[in-house]
């Protein structure tokens, strides 16, 4: 699969077996990407930046064999924060 720009957001969660009370996960409206996946990526974007931070990256889905699929985009790739 190819990489897609998609609009993603930090969110509070407390989901078990999650590493912190942060997460980054894409914006409704945006098929396949599926605004219940969570997006592995920087975590610059959820130490640095406010909860409720979207941002403009370029991700794809993985699917692991026996798992729920993912997003994901490199830790190193830039992105932009997306001002309403």
């Amino acid at each position: 699969m190819e990489y897609d720009y998609i609009i993603v957001q930090s969110v509070l969660t407390n989901e078990r077996g999650k590493h912190g009370p942060i997460h980054i996960r894409p914006l409704p409206g945006q098929d396949p990407y599926d605004e219940n996946m969570y997006v592995q990526c920087s975590k610059t974007m959820s130490n640095n930046y406010p909860v409720g931070t979207k941002f403009r990256i370029k991700a794809k889905i993985v699917y692991p064999e026996n798992k729920r699929p993912f997003i994901s985009t490199h830790y190193t790739w830039a992105f932009d924060i997306v001002e309403d």
